[in-house]
């Protein structure tokens, strides 16, 4: 396939959909970097064997799974034309990306109420990683949640239609993959002591 034929709504559309894949691509080796340092400083004498993560957190991960299952129930709405059930779906998933975060401070507050800090006399490198790894995946979500706030703008004001819904695909792509990369950081997390 010749990449430079078609219309230029369908060269528009696949520049925007490969800058996106671009972008995870590089969070990827970023969050690739976060965990193998993670694997190679578990080796230390001073590491954790023993911590369990909140369980806030494990709360939180099933709320982020719901969130883009709301996401695509978003998307099939649009598809069949039900613009009024694809905007309510878009607010459940704001709703839900929202209880994400509060619930990964809360994880936070369960670490402090353990006596496990970020840094000082009472923290370990495991522990700075653990805030680090999920306080990053946060500001991830932050900025998933901006671009849900600029697609509900979008479906607010009748941007989308069944045929032409590319913002609220790329969203839903972005969202996926926070959702997905907050599954395996979790599970890494868990299982990597």
């Amino acid at each position: 396939m010749d990449l430079t034929q078609g219309t230029p709504e369908e060269k528009n559309a696949r520049s925007k959909k490969m800058m996106l894949w671009f972008g995870i691509v590089s969070l990827l080796m970023g969050f690739a970097a976060l965990t193998s340092a993670y694997i190679v400083s578990s080796k230390r004498d001073d590491w954790l064997k023993d911590l369990e993560l909140p369980n806030a957190f494990f709360i939180s991960t099933a709320v982020i799974v719901l969130s883009s299952l709301t996401y695509i129930l978003a998307k099939k709405s649009m598809r069949s034309g039900n613009s009024k059930a694809c905007l309510n779906w878009l607010l459940v998933t704001l709703g839900l990306g929202i209880g994400f975060i509060v619930l990964q401070f809360n994880g936070f507050g369960q670490m402090i109420g353990n006596d496990y800090y970020f840094t000082g006399p009472t923290s370990n490198v495991k522990i700075s990683y653990i805030f680090l790894i999920a306080a990053v995946h946060i500001a991830h979500v932050v900025a998933g949640i901006i671009s849900l706030l600029v697609v509900l703008y979008s479906q607010w004001k009748g941007k989308y239609t069944a045929e032409s819904m590319l913002g609220l695909e790329l969203g839903a792509t972005f969202w996926h993959f926070l959702d997905l990369l907050w599954v395996y950081l979790i599970l890494f997390m868990a299982f990597v002591k």
